[in-house]
């Protein structure tokens, strides 16, 4: 008797052990999901170069401009990419995706360059619509199982803070009396963008 009652219990024990285990691992596992879901997000926009180089012209520019374009150019481009990301989950066909990417990279290059300065509001949907393409780029390519706002909120925050390179590199320029290095950095980038297109 003693015996049965003792495998008995070791059944039991094992079973909730199992259970306790088990649902440990659900339970890291889902903020696991969040974590690379939000991961996943926030690297891509560092993976490509033409996302890399669009970003931190779009924070040159915005810095060579200064003013209230210094956080409206910026904005603009992140909200308008968190709505091309949401189209693109959406199932809608964002057209030209990639010739726009691109096209981004050499206009804002060249903005940067002639340091174009037009109306803030202009700027930002200028900004805005190239944004567009590149949210699209960005929702397009989320991994099936992904959290959506999670992978969303690491592509924005990816985002602003390549903006935040730019316009700290423009401010630094333009502090130490150098605008010449931003009209440079702008030159650069519009002829990597030509390379890319062409490539």
């Amino acid at each position: 008797m003693h015996l049965s009652f003792s495998k008995g219990m070791s059944a039991k024990t094992l079973a909730a052990s199992s259970l306790a285990v088990f649902s440990g691992a659900a339970v890291a596992h889902a903020g696991h999901e969040h974590i690379s879901s939000f991961m996943s997000g926030f690297m891509h926009p560092m993976g490509g170069l033409d996302h890399l180089l669009a970003m931190v012209a779009v924070g040159l520019w915005a810095a060579a401009m200064g003013g209230r374009a210094l956080w409206a150019v910026p904005m603009a481009f992140v909200i308008a990419m968190v709505m091309g990301g949401a189209l693109a989950v959406a199932g809608m066909q964002v057209p030209f995706v990639e010739q726009g990417i691109l096209l981004s990279v050499v206009v804002l290059g060249a903005l940067v360059l002639g340091a174009k300065r037009l109306p803030v509001a202009a700027c930002a949907a200028i900004a805005g619509a190239f944004a567009i393409f590149h949210g699209a780029a960005h929702g397009a390519e989320m991994p099936l199982t992904a959290n959506g706002i999670q992978y969303a909120a690491g592509f924005a925050l990816a985002t602003a803070a390549l903006h935040l390179v730019g316009v700290g590199l423009g401010q630094l320029a333009t502090r130490f009396g150098t605008p010449i290095v931003t009209r440079i950095s702008g030159s650069v980038i519009a002829l990597a963008g030509v390379v890319l297109a062409v490539a």
